[in-house]
Formats: structure tokens, C-alpha cells, sequence
């Protein structure tokens, strides 16, 4: 395997290659100068892998009687080779060995770069499997379908389906934003969404005494037991006994006594996002409500109604009719009417309250006007939070991740304020087209969080790339609100564990929760490398549970044995069958068709959820199952008994 990156990501996913799945892993890096530091996780699996190494190879040199000889590079268990590189050029590419290479992942945080060097992998190694990491989704429905359709041509073979040569473009903000999203916000659903599918699991408290919990279509996960106390293991991933249990069987959940659990709740077909849903597609030109402050609208309303009252008081003293009296009531109005000199008193006491109306008038009708072509002009502006806002959600950062965060939100009908520190953050233009308030200032500093009503917000979500600053401003925010729902965005492990029960020490009251992005995007981008259809992964506290798309043929552990004995507690699940015949499946239950293709309404997925537990599976089967990251390198042979 060969990983190509210049961030925290790429680190993270060598580490998953070796410690997960047990593979030799070529990570290509900038030089050290320019290097981000690998997470923790990841230096202690490559310090415990180089360990393991030598200690085989001590063993296998003394069986074999050659006085301890080194394993050669590259026949260890879990070894890892380092190039140091700026740009993955194809002179970089054929040095790692992509001629050789099972797969290839691109996950530098630049879409062009990665593009580039897909271009050039798949001219030096046409059954080359890749996984791409690109931040516009639409160019990457467009890339992967060229990249396959180039494998395809180059072997000969134009069922790009059966070859091993495919083409994923993933997304580690598109990956990540559900999950944070979900956390910052209580009762939202974690939801694994796709093309035509959509899966969504909930988290549900523990029962009270005497009542049953409903375990929904399926119970996916015991949330951790200790999740309420301040020296729990929510801000960890390690995955103790006090942890939380992933893939639970009947036995187990019904001696889980005080425990929550996530369901999977609900699976229905989504269709495309359509551009007229409420908080997306916002038009350049306001609505008519807001030209007009509301102060401003009911000042008009009150000068309707009074024209209306005076209308219909001068049809009653003359008796001409209503049309008649409101035409001399405008005239009188605007004073382009002949004074009533020998008119009753009546009229003439109407005339002048319809003068002094019209005196009324001119101010406000002057207000309409330049509060108009205020808002028009302030239109492509930044919005401030308005007065009286509360129960919103407070997020800190527009990069990559908060701008899909912020979009998910929007979809979720959820009121956010941004506090964004740099004038040129990419998130700036999507807050803006969403009409979304931002906040310009550094939120570690005074008053920036309280601009954005933090004393009345609903949660807080810190996602800048900077640990540090997350930190802060969560302790700045808790200072000024003890019992603030927290959500932080930490890379390391051992760090997000520290500030965790710390947090959760200081502050019992308040929910506290740390995530991190290149913790939830690395199991998917494994999952693509070893060949799998990943749909998407869900956060149980900070371990991952990914759901795939697998064909039964040449899996022991599901061909021939039946839906309930092909379950293995803790480690994977079916949940459902491909019902269609091999050849009217989709080739990808995870990719969209591409943006001009036609689709059907609903789509034939051919998905059976409720499966009998005595139905036989069989080798032309395709299923839907849920798994943990271990359960998944089992399942696809790559553990290795060796280790």
C-alpha cells in the first residue's frame, strides 16, 4: 500500500494500514521540515510495530540458524517505509513502488495535486486500486468515472466493475461533518447517507426500572459505561472494559444494565439534495420580509390601518361609496386635494386628520426606502446575530470542515452563529449564500464569543485546525457559561483523553465531547484501499463503527452459513441483501451517477432489510453489514497469522 499526503491524515491512515490490517505501507511525506507530526496512535503502533519486527525476526534468525539476520525491508509484519518528497511526481510514484502496489491513496489537502497524481498512477499501473481525497464532490464523481474508464481501456476490458482497478474519491470533511453535526446537537440522528440509501442510527439513553428498551431494526453499540463519569473513556479510543462495546449479541445487551446504546433506527431511500430545500439555494435577491426591519413593518401596518379607519369614517359622514371615499382619502392624503371650506364639520375634521396622516408618512415611506437599498447593498455582506437569538449553535471555524458542518446544519433547519478569525476563510462565501450570522474575530480573545450570544447558545463547536485554540476558546466559553454543551475538534488521542476527563472533572454538569477528523475519514479511506465498497462510518464515542458493501463469494466466514451464524459479536453484522440479480446490481452502492446521467424514482436499490436469520448466504450475494475496522480486516482475509 502507498499513501500519499501532506497532513495529519496521511499519518493516521498509514497507521491504520499496519495496525488494523497488518500491511506494508509506503508513506509519501514532505520533507521533515515541512512534516506534520504524526498523532500518537500512530507513533506508538509503528513504535510497537518496529518492536514486534525485531523480535520475529530474532526468532526466525534463531530457527533458521543464521545467527541473527535482519528480515529483510518489506517482508516484516506491519513494516512502513518513509520517502520524503514535496510533490508526488512520477519519478516520487515509481520510487514507492506503484508499479508493484496493491493501492494508492492521494490525501493531500490539495484537490489539483491529488488529481495529478492520480492521472500519472493509473498511466504506470492500470490495475492500480485508488482512493482519492478531493474536497468538490462534483469534479470527483467526474474523475473517478475518467480514472475508471481509463483502467478499463488500458486492460482491455471495459467492465470496469470486475476489475480490482477502482477509482474511490472520498471526503474527509463530507465524512466527519454528519458525525459533529449530530454531536453538537441533542436527539440529531448519526447518519450514514449515500445514494439511494440512507441509515440512520440514534443514541438512546439508558430504560428505566422495569422498562424495555426498543433495540429498533438492530442494536449496533453499548455506549460506554463510564460516559457519565468524569474519569470515563468518552474522549478516548481505547476500547476497555469500562469502553464502549461495538456490535453487541442478545446476551450481552440484556445484561447491559444503566447502559445506552445506539440503533439503528431507520433505513429509507434519499433521493438528491435538491436545490430548493430550506437553507440551500438562497437566492441573491433578500426576501420582502427582509427589506424592511420589523419595527419598520408595523409602523406601515399602522398607517394602512389608519388610512383604512379614515376611509371608512368619510363614507359614513358623506355617504358616497367606500371606492369614492378612499380615493378622496389618498387625495387628502397627500394634500392634492381642494380643502373643504364648505363642507360639514365632519369632513372637514377628516380632511384634516388625513393631512396630518400624510405628514406621518413621508418619514416612514423615507425609511422603507433607505432601509432598502441598505439591505441590498448589504446583501453580499456578513450578517451580525440578531437580537433576542438563543438555543443556536456557536461554530468556531470555516475551513474545510466547518463549512460542511455549517452546510449540514443548514439542512437540519438549525439556527448557527460562525466566528471566523481570517477575512479570506473558504466557509466565509458559504455562510454568506446561506444568510448565516459570522462573527469576524478571534474567538480566544474578549467579547468575540459574546457577540455571537454564547451566554444563550445551545452548544459549541470548536473545529479550527489548532488544538490549542479549540481548547481556549471552550474554556473561555465555559467561564462564561459553567453548563455549555462542548463539542472540540483534537487530533491527538492521548490529549483529547486528558482534556476529556478533565473537562468532564471540572464540569459534571455540562456535556462534553472531543472528535477527531482525521480519526473518523482514516476507517473509510482504509476500507476503499482494501477494495471494499465503504458506505460510511459512524463515531461510537471515539471509536468507529463502518458499514460496507461486500460479495459473500471467497469469505469463509459468510459463504454457506446462515445470517445468524455468519454473526460475530463484536465484530461484524449483516444488516441486509442485494436482492437483484449479479447483472442489474449497481457496480457501487456508495458512488453517485454522474450529474447528467438520468435516475429513476426511487431508484432499484434490490435491498432486503428484515433477512431471516436462517437464510443461507451465497457466493453470488452481495450484503450490507456493519463491522468494526478489525472485523472488516478479518472478513477480506488481510490479517496475517503471523501476527
Amino acid at each position: 500500500m502507498v499513501v500519499c499526503g501532506d497532513d495529519g491524515l496521511a499519518h493516521r491512515l498509514a497507521a491504520e494500514l499496519r495496525g488494523v490490517y497488518g500491511e506494508q505501507v509506503t508513506l509519501v511525506v514532505p520533507p521533515s521540515g515541512r512534516r506534520v507530526r504524526q498523532p500518537v496512535v500512530g507513533r506508538a503502533r509503528a513504535a510497537s510495530a518496529a518492536l514486534l519486527d525485531r523480535m520475529v525476526s530474532a526468532a526466525v534468525s534463531r530457527a533458521a540458524g543464521t545467527n541473527g539476520a535482519v528480515v529483510p525491508p518489506g517482508e516484516g509484519a506491519g513494516n512502513e517505509r518513509v520517502l520524503e518528497a514535496t510533490e508526488p511526481t512520477e519519478a516520487v510514484l515509481a520510487d514507492a513502488g506503484v508499479e508493484r502496489a496493491a493501492a494508492l491513496a492521494l490525501v493531500y489537502d490539495d484537490d489539483e495535486t491529488n488529481i495529478r497524481a492520480a492521472l500519472t498512477a493509473r498511466r504506470l499501473n492500470p490495475r492500480l486500486r485508488l482512493v482519492l481525497r478531493l474536497y468538490n464532490r462534483r469534479l470527483g464523481q467526474h474523475i473517478e468515472a475518467l480514472l475508471d474508464q481509463s483502467a478499463a481501456l488500458a486492460t482491455g476490458d471495459m467492465s470496469a466493475a470486475e476489475l480490482d482497478a477502482s477509482t474511490t474519491v472520498l471526503s474527509d470533511a463530507d465524512t466527519a461533518a454528519p458525525a459533529l453535526a449530530a454531536t453538537a446537537v441533542v436527539g440529531t440522528s448519526k447518519v450514514v447517507q449515500t445514494d439511494g440509501l440512507l441509515l440512520r442510527a440514534v443514541e438512546r439513553t439508558p430504560p428505566a426500572p422495569g422498562q424495555v428498551a426498543d433495540p429498533g431494526l438492530c442494536t449496533l453499540a453499548l455506549l460506554s459505561a463510564t460516559s457519565s463519569d468524569p474519569a470515563g473513556a468518552d474522549g478516548s479510543e481505547g476500547s476497555g472494559e469500562g469502553g464502549p462495546r461495538l456490535l453487541p449479541d442478545e446476551d450481552e445487551i440484556a445484561a447491559a444494565t444503566g447502559r445506552g446504546t445506539v440503533v439503528l433506527e431507520q433505513v429509507s431511500y434519499t433521493g438528491p439534495p435538491q436545490s430548493t430545500g430550506r437553507g440551500r439555494g438562497v437566492s441573491v435577491v433578500p426576501p420582502f420580509a427582509s427589506l424592511f426591519s420589523r419595527r419598520l413593518r408595523w409602523s406601515l401596518a399602522g398607517l394602512a390601518g389608519a388610512v383604512g379607519a379614515l376611509t371608512v369614517a368619510l363614507s359614513l359622514v358623506t355617504g358616497d361609496h367606500f371606492l369614492h371615499s378612499a380615493y378622496e382619502t389618498l387625495l387628502d392624503l397627500f394634500s392634492i386635494n381642494d380643502p373643504a371650506l364648505n363642507e360639514s364639520p365632519g369632513r372637514q375634521v377628516l380632511q384634516l386628520l388625513a393631512g396630518l396622516l400624510g405628514l406621518l408618512l413621508l418619514p416612514v415611506l423615507l425609511a422603507a426606502v433607505l432601509e432598502a437599498l441598505g439591505t441590498f447593498r448589504s446583501a453580499s455582506a456578513l450578517r451580525k446575530p440578531p437580537r433576542g437569538l438563543a438555543g443556536h449553535v456557536v461554530l468556531l471555524g470555516l475551513g474545510k470542515i466547518g463549512t460542511r458542518v455549517l452546510t449540514r446544519l443548514k439542512e437540519l433547519d438549525i439556527p448557527v452563529v460562525c466566528v471566523e478569525s481570517d477575512d479570506d476563510a473558504r466557509g466565509l462565501a458559504t455562510a454568506r449564500r446561506l444568510r448565516v450570522p459570522v462573527v469576524l474575530g478571534d474567538a480566544t480573545e474578549e467579547g468575540v464569543l459574546e457577540a455571537a450570544k454564547i451566554h444563550r447558545a445551545h452548544s459549541l463547536l470548536a473545529l479550527t485546525s489548532v488544538d490549542t485554540t479549540n481548547l481556549e476558546a471552550v474554556l473561555y466559553a465555559r467561564s462564561i457559561r459553567p453548563d455549555l454543551r462542548v463539542v472540540l475538534r483534537l487530533y491527538d488521542d492521548d490529549f483529547a483523553t486528558a482534556v476529556y476527563r478533565t473537562l468532564r472533572a471540572a464540569h459534571p454538569a455540562a456535556l462534553t465531547r472531543s472528535r477527531s477528523v482525521t480519526h473518523l475519514a482514516a476507517p473509510a479511506f482504509a476500507g476503499a484501499m482494501m477494495g471494499r465498497q465503504v458506505l460510511g462510518a459512524i463515531p461510537v464515542e471515539r471509536r468507529v463503527l463502518v458499514f460496507a458493501a461486500l460479495q459473500v463469494r471467497g469469505i469463509p466466514q459468510l459463504e454457506g452459513r446462515t445470517v445468524a451464524d455468519a454473526f460475530r459479536a463484536g465484530h461484524w453484522r449483516v444488516l441486509a441483501l442485494d436482492a437483484l440479480a449479479p447483472e442489474d446490481r449497481r457496480p457501487d452502492l456508495a458512488s453517485a451517477p454522474p450529474p447528467d446521467a438520468p435516475r429513476a424514482h426511487p431508484p432499484a436499490s434490490g435491498l432486503i432489510w428484515d433477512l431471516p436469520s436462517t437464510y443461507v448466504l451465497r457466493a453470488e450475494d452481495r450484503v450490507v453489514l456493519a463491522a468494526t475496522r478489525q472485523g472488516l480486516a478479518q472478513l477480506t482475509g488481510r490479517h496475517r497469522t503471523a501476527r
